[in-house]
């Protein structure tokens, strides 16, 4: 019998074995690739377990292993994120000493620490986060309207033009000059210290934002005082009446002089 020819391979069979293979191989990689919601689980709780440890250096001797609060200092559970940004990013915390009001100093941590501490402590309970920048920023906000709710809820604690002033017992409205933005909002939505909250359901996100362009407004760079001297923006009637009774004070002191000197002129 006539035996039979082996079949030649056709050209471009060697092309599709090759793109088969490396069609399966990346279907495997698809297949074993964790997905974009697991790889953003992974780094999240890294930056917590991070964060758990620099608790465990710096703040767990007044607040606790877990955050649960002792003598010391108050419970963190349910503070929120935005709460360990204001205090930790203005320096408050960790505090120097127990005391009626902690004051704002140099802070020590960076912002990916203090973004690292803010994940733990939200992972023990729910709070509010930190605000994003379009939330904070000045930008298409009623100044008028924010000067309008300052003086309503914030000027009898922290001045007319948030210069800050005395309260009782040691504390005190801390001046809002030179405090950033983001701060000024977190300070707003999570109340520090002495400080009530103001959550979206009290002053909305507009309400802040306002708020916050109007105290940009006042303590600016181009902000002038035309009467010159502004004695802590207290107003024209505290201010008319302060250079009233200075003038007047020191018109009575040299009218005193020029009699004395008049009555030792005679004598003499």
């Amino acid at each position: 019998m006539k035996k039979l020819s082996a079949r030649r391979r056709h050209p471009l069979a060697a092309v599709v074995v090759l793109l088969l293979a490396l069609a399966c191989t990346g279907g495997l990689y698809v297949f074993l690739a964790p997905s974009k919601a697991e790889a953003d689980q992974t780094a999240q709780s890294l930056t917590i377990e991070e964060g758990k440890k620099l608790y465990a250096v710096g703040c767990a001797s007044c607040h606790g292993t877990g955050g649960q609060g002792t003598t010391d200092g108050p419970s963190l559970v349910g503070v929120g994120a935005a709460a360990v940004d204001f205090q930790v990013g203005t320096g408050r915390m960790p505090a120097q000493q127990p005391g009626a009001q902690v004051p704002k100093k140099k802070n020590i941590y960076s912002q990916a620490e203090i973004d690292q501490l803010a994940a733990y402590i939200a992972s023990l309970g729910a709070g509010p986060a930190i605000p994003a920048e379009e939330q904070y920023g000045p930008q298409g906000a009623d100044i008028a309207a924010g000067g309008d709710l300052f003086r309503e809820n914030c000027a009898q604690c922290h001045n007319f033009t948030g210069k800050g002033g005395a309260l009782t017992h040691g504390k005190f409205a801390p001046s809002l000059e030179g405090v950033s933005n983001k701060h000024i909002y977190e300070a707003m939505l999570t109340g520090p210290q002495n400080m009530p909250s103001f959550p979206d359901t009290t002053l909305t996100e507009k309400n802040k934002k306002d708020i916050i362009a109007y105290l940009n407004a006042v303590n600016g760079e181009d902000t002038v005082s035309p009467g010159g001297t502004e004695l802590g923006g207290l107003g024209p009637v505290s201010e008319g009446l302060f250079g009233w009774i200075a003038g007047l004070g020191g018109l009575i002191a040299v009218a005193v002089w020029v009699a004395a000197r008049t009555a030792k002129a005679k004598k003499s």
